[in-house]
């Protein structure tokens, strides 16, 4: 009899720490961006936010042809002359919680190749508390002039709570008016930077 409680309390232990790590996470969908190769397509699970948004899944269009960092595609934003950008955001798993530290992979790339949009730029990765608020940036990564994958380690701690995200295409700088590209692949899952 004892043994048979001791196995339900060790069960019920092991479960318990498993949900407990999972609640810790918060899953991006389709944070590898895994679609049909096309243009002007925003990738399943995403939504387009900025005006004339109009993203492409990648690679095998506009002369892109880097393999993904993971899976089949990933997805690519650009800014443009005219001072237009692209961004695209979706709704989290679950709420980020105000004050508690969290931390993601995201992995970025430039393309020389992208039509005539080949100038570099950088990402701005926002939350928000609606679909495609920008309350809180989070990321602001430097020009990305890499031409192979470079993974980026974004830390954060929300200023209150948030459940959305917005992915931005930045010109950068003082000339906001520039045809660039950036390639993103890979969002790994947001875990809590206190039980990493």
């Amino acid at each position: 009899m004892l043994t048979m409680w001791f196995r339900l309390l060790i069960t019920g232990w092991f479960a318990a720490t498993i949900w407990a790590g999972e609640t810790d996470r918060v899953k991006f969908l389709n944070g590898s961006f895994e679609d049909e190769p096309s243009d002007a397509t925003v990738p399943h699970g995403w939504w387009g936010c900025a005006p004339y948004t109009t993203p492409d899944i990648l690679p095998g269009y506009w002369g892109v042809n880097l393999p993904p960092s993971e899976g089949h595609t990933y997805v690519g934003l650009i800014t443009r002359e005219n001072g237009s950008f692209e961004s695209i955001g979706q709704r989290l798993s679950r709420e980020l919680m105000k004050g508690v530290c969290y931390s993601f992979l995201v992995d970025l790339a430039h393309s020389n190749m992208y039509a005539s949009y080949n100038e570099v730029i950088q990402l701005r990765i926002w939350l928000g508390n609606k679909r495609c608020g920008e309350n809180q940036i989070i990321f602001h990564s430097p020009f990305i002039e890499n031409k192979k994958w470079q993974t980026f380690e974004i830390t954060f701690t929300p200023e209150q709570n948030y459940e959305y995200v917005v992915i931005e295409a930045y010109a950068g700088g003082k000339n906001k008016m520039k045809k660039g590209n950036i390639l993103i692949d890979n969002l790994s899952e947001i875990i809590n930077c206190s039980r990493a």
